[in-house]
């Protein structure tokens, strides 16, 4: 690192997030190039050589970048529908509609979303996109083109649907595509798109979309596919009530054990949700290392219950933060998620027990990165590690009286972020993004969304 272009950050409360949660009240970061070359307490070391910038961030925590698991970019053009629906009432009358998105769709609404997250945090962000209507232009390609122009590491979780309205499923048949075909197109975008290395900005996972949208077929087949290819499996899991009695009538047993009998357990593989649990189900998952993004502001949004996220983590279930699509989290952002995390699970069993302020950051940090695969280069400040680091205001009306500032992070209002940087390139100052036109993102989301409403309406 001698001739890599020096940032050194000082004066910041730092929460590392690392195994020892180590802490500083004051201390210092040194990124060099896309690495963290040194944090500690106290001021920098002196006679550093190629230092392009100095950041005196007084008032301000530093922590790892914020690490989304589970989200659907296509949504950002959906917001504000079906807003007192549970989830199955919810996908019928949105399925028509997303059946209609085209490339431009897929591209502005992915800018949007992506735009969003960024601003408020977040580093290494995903997109669970299934939704490929035939001759609607090559989706997955302008999701990834949006995330490279965002500036985030990405991961593209390339889902599938095969079982449409006439096989028992949600979808319409003309948004599904046939088993072959799915399999072909997603081995295409793993092998174009993923990229193995460190430092990667572009990870492809494999992700039929749920059991009741996709044939068993797939599945078996999709996870054969992944490992094969050396990428890991994505899927919702254990969402609602209504999943577990689907599953029970079509397959004779509940979600988790129809998933483990399909090939789908495995520290390779991250479910979205995973409401409803039992005490075996959680055994299963802490056993075979089956990781979990929770999603809690959504899970209210659809009524669908509180996830036993205490009782994951007290297993050693990896648990990471998912915003979900914005179709059914309309704010887009995961910085609330911590706060909703931390809140929501207090309602369950565990009551004010079940998570604190360190417990939640770690859910949008390293948790996250474990959930991805990705827990060695990214989600805690090291040294050694990539340079995904962001810096949050606390010195404002809205968190200056708060002493502890993890605390002020996750209990108190969102907080402003100064600055964020992916790879050591910043993409956020003072809450702006650097790399994309906030307003004309705005502009065209809003565009597109009209757009997609009139096809639909012309059904």
């Amino acid at each position: 690192m001698a001739a890599a272009q020096r940032i050194v950050i000082e004066n910041c409360s730092i929460a590392t997030v690392d195994a020892d949660d180590t802490e500083y009240a004051s201390g210092y970061l040194v990124l060099a190039g896309n690495r963290i070359e040194a944090l500690g307490a106290g001021s920098a070391p002196e006679g550093l050589e190629n230092v392009v910038r100095r950041i005196d961030a007084t008032g301000h925590l530093a922590t790892p970048g914020l690490i989304n698991t589970h989200h659907h970019f296509y949504q950002w053009i959906t917001r504000g529908l079906a807003t007192d629906h549970n989830l199955f009432d919810w996908l019928v009358a949105l399925y028509p509609i997303w059946a209609r998105i085209d490339e431009p769709m897929a591209y502005t609404a992915a800018r949007g979303s992506l735009a969003m997250m960024a601003r408020g945090g977040v580093t290494t962000a995903m997109d669970h996109h299934y939704v490929y209507p035939r001759g609607t232009g090559d989706l997955s390609g302008a999701i990834i083109r949006a995330a490279h122009e965002t500036g985030v590491r990405f991961t593209l979780a390339r889902g599938s649907m095969d079982r449409g309205e006439s096989d028992g499923g949600l979808p319409p048949g003309f948004a599904v595509e046939s088993l072959d075909g799915a399999l072909a197109a997603t081995e295409a975008t793993v092998k174009e798109h993923h990229d193995p290395s460190f430092d990667a900005m572009t990870q492809v996972a494999v992700a039929p979309c749920s059991p009741f949208s996709v044939s068993t077929e797939l599945l078996r087949n999709a996870a054969e596919l992944a490992r094969r290819l050396g990428v890991r499996l994505h899927t919702h899991g254990s969402e609602t009530v209504e999943e577990e009695k689907f599953c029970h009538e079509l397959f004779g047993m509940g979600p988790t054990d129809y998933f483990e009998s399909t090939g789908w357990l495995g520290e390779d593989v991250w479910m979205a949700h995973c409401v409803h649990m039992n005490d075996s189900d959680i055994a299963a998952f802490a056993r075979t290392g089956t990781g979990v993004a929770h999603c809690p502001s959504s899970n209210a949004r659809l009524a669908a219950g509180i996830a036993r996220v205490p009782d994951m983590l007290a297993a050693g279930v990896p648990v990471g933060l998912g915003v979900d699509g914005t179709a059914s989290n309309e704010s887009g952002e995961l910085h609330t998620e911590l706060r909703n995390a931390l809140l929501i699970n207090r309602l369950g069993a565990h009551k004010e027990s079940a998570l604190n302020a360190r417990q939640a950051l770690r859910l949008g940090t390293h948790g996250g990165a474990r959930v991805l695969g990705r827990a060695a280069e990214t989600g805690s400040l090291e040294a050694g590690k990539l340079a995904d680091v962001v810096l949050w205001k606390l010195d404002t009306l809205a968190h200056a009286s708060i002493a502890d500032p993890v605390t002020a992070l996750v209990f108190g209002a969102a907080a402003p972020v100064t600055a964020s940087f992916v790879n050591g390139r910043q993409i956020v100052a003072d809450g702006r993004l650097l790399t994309v036109d906030e307003d004309a993102v705005a502009r065209a989301t809003r565009d597109e969304a009209r757009r997609l409403a009139q096809l639909a309406a012309q059904r």
